[in-house]
């Protein structure tokens, strides 16, 4: 079976109709694809590409400043800023040692306080907007506006595809926590030689309940992992966004569905020059939701510390 089979494209404007037969038939195809490979492509979500394109060429500004002008932004995996080079290892996460990402970030997350101190130290604290592109706050916040409302969408399918009510993840979703990357890839002209087991983003599996990723298509691009057809290039549709669930939902589904294991594969020796932009949302659910006896945000802080770049 190709890649393309097993990662299928859904278009949700048959979910939202309303139409039984439709919604019934768009869950099964959501289910089989959850069981195998984690991944579903969606059209039909209604994000306009323009608020895309006009969030990359904002970040863009920022990531070729100089790295001085970066160097206040700068914080750690988990924080609000930017994420250098040599901030982040995502095959940390699986326990493989490896080389640090061959990217930059500029990294967001859940800034609207529940009222409970403690948590909203943790997981509500305010982001960093940097001033030399004054022009990306309005860009990205209304993005975020229309990813929570897809997240929510979404949920309210797996929940069905789950064989459960639409509410079933959403009535843990009312004051979530999320996180949100813009990931700049460079080129080799701007990184030189990668070293030996280096990639753009390590092989991982995300930590939160879905992932809605806008991403470009290259040479050094998304790569997905299945246990029949081993690694295999992500199949690419600009207008879709690409969909992967993390641990969090396949544990939460008792394995039933599993986290979509992937990486990023090095800039290209024969295209020098390639420079790539994902937009990534990663959505996760309210502080202290338990998850078959385990807190759910105890989890994720232990996934991201996992991740975080340790410098011997």
């Amino acid at each position: 079976m190709s890649e393309r089979r097993r990662i299928p494209t859904i278009d949700l404007a048959p979910w939202l109709s309303g139409d039984p037969a439709a919604r019934a038939a768009t869950a099964r195809t959501v289910d089989r694809a959850l069981r195998t490979a984690g991944f579903l492509l969606v059209t039909g979500h209604g994000v306009d590409p323009a608020l895309r394109a006009a969030i990359r060429e904002e970040a863009r500004r920022f990531f070729h400043l100089d790295a001085r002008v970066k160097e206040p932004y700068a914080v750690k995996v988990g924080g609000r800023g930017w994420l250098g080079p040599g901030a982040e290892a995502n095959a940390y996460a699986e326990g493989t040692a490896s080389p640090p990402d061959l990217k930059e970030s500029l990294s967001f997350a859940a800034d609207e306080p529940t009222g409970d101190p403690e948590v909203d130290a943790e997981w509500f604290l305010p982001n960093t907007w940097p001033a030399e592109v004054p022009g990306l706050r309005p860009l990205v916040e209304e993005y975020l506006a229309r990813m929570r409302e897809l997240s929510d969408r979404l949920l309210g399918l797996l929940g069905v595809a789950l064989g459960e009510d639409e509410a079933f993840f959403t009535r843990h979703t009312a004051h979530p926590t999320w996180g949100f990357n813009i990931n700049w890839y460079p080129g080799r002209d701007v990184l030189g030689e990668p070293e030996p087991g280096q990639f753009r983003i390590g092989p991982h599996t995300d930590f939160g309940t879905v992932t809605v990723l806008d991403r470009q298509a290259g040479r050094g691009g998304l790569q997905v992992f299945t246990e029949e057809g081993g690694w295999e290039d992500a199949p690419y549709d600009p207008d879709a966004f690409t969909i992967n669930i993390g641990d969090l939902m396949a544990f939460w589904t008792g394995g039933r569905w599993r986290s979509g294991r992937h990486r990023v594969l090095p800039p290209p020796a024969d295209v020098p020059t390639e420079e790539l932009m994902s937009l990534v949302y990663f959505y996760e659910c309210d502080p202290g939701t338990d998850v078959r006896g385990t807190d759910s945000h105890t989890y994720l802080r232990g996934q991201l510390d996992a991740i975080t770049r340790h410098h011997d």
